[in-house]
């Protein structure tokens, strides 16, 4: 696997410590308690293979890359904006410390909305798919670029064993090789380069032929306009995932239709 950038380490070191105290606050069994009365799953995959061009719309106060971006936002309103717009599938940032987002989010938007929700966070440890599942999520991100092959594909194995949807994320085309391997369904390309941060829309452009037909591809990272999306579908891109481009808009919502050409 490729180098980390600084960043990225940080954040991995961080989760590293998170996941530790986890293991030693609660047990397995609570764990298995908990998801007995989780919500019921909705199909993100599904939502995602609709025809058309589909948005994963994202929640999000902040970045390493790009700081603070609308730290007071309000999830639920924010969520049910999206909604109305005509977005497919809701992602939550709920890591604490680099984006400013928690599980108590993603908690008060399955309330609020009936839309699937992706956890989106550094998952590294099967106690985190369980917190996901517990919370209400119905996806969860996987990042290739901090996983081997072993733990990706366990951790891919245990988000379909409790009916959730994987969104397995890369950057590196060695990596996305890695992830067609293990069998992702739902892929993402990041057009963010973990290393410089630098943002190319081309970058999903260059390695979607890579991307299995029979696979939902998601393009992330430096969406902006009606015409990218219009690109990307060219392409074969099935889906997009968009966050900074809607939070730091003043109407969120209004962004996201407008992108759609609604």
């Amino acid at each position: 696997m490729a180098a980390m950038g600084t960043i990225l380490d940080r954040i991995v070191a961080s989760k590293r410590l998170e996941i530790a105290r986890l293991r030693e606050q609660t047990c397995e069994a609570d764990w298995l308690r908990k998801l007995e009365t989780a919500p019921q799953v909705r199909d993100f995959e599904q939502a995602l293979r609709r025809p058309g061009m589909q948005v994963i719309a994202e929640i999000k106060r902040a970045s390493p890359s790009a700081g603070a971006i609308r730290a007071d936002a309000d999830p639920v309103q924010t969520a049910q904006g999206y909604a109305a717009a005509g977005a497919a599938c809701l992602s939550v940032l709920t890591d604490g410390p680099f984006f400013q987002g928690s599980l108590d989010d993603l908690r008060a938007v399955r309330a609020a909305v009936a839309l699937p929700i992706l956890r989106k966070d550094f998952i590294l440890d099967r106690f985190q798919v369980w917190q996901a599942r517990a919370a209400g999520a119905d996806a969860v991100l996987l990042i290739a670029e901090i996983l081997d092959d072993r733990t990706l594909r366990e951790l891919l194995a245990e988000i379909h064993r409790h009916g959730m949807t994987a969104l397995v994320e890369c950057y590196e085309a060695a990596n996305l090789e890695r992830v067609v391997t293990a069998g992702a369904r739902v892929i993402g390309i990041n057009n963010r380069n973990l290393h410089t941060f630098e943002v190319r829309l081309e970058h999903t452009l260059e390695l979607a032929s890579r991307v299995p037909g029979d696979r939902v591809l998601v393009s992330e990272s430096g969406i902006k306009t009606r015409e990218d999306l219009v690109r990307l579908e060219a392409a074969g891109v099935r889906a997009v995932l968009i966050g900074e481009t809607l939070m730091r808009s003043d109407d969120p919502g209004g962004t996201l239709r407008r992108l759609l050409g609604r």
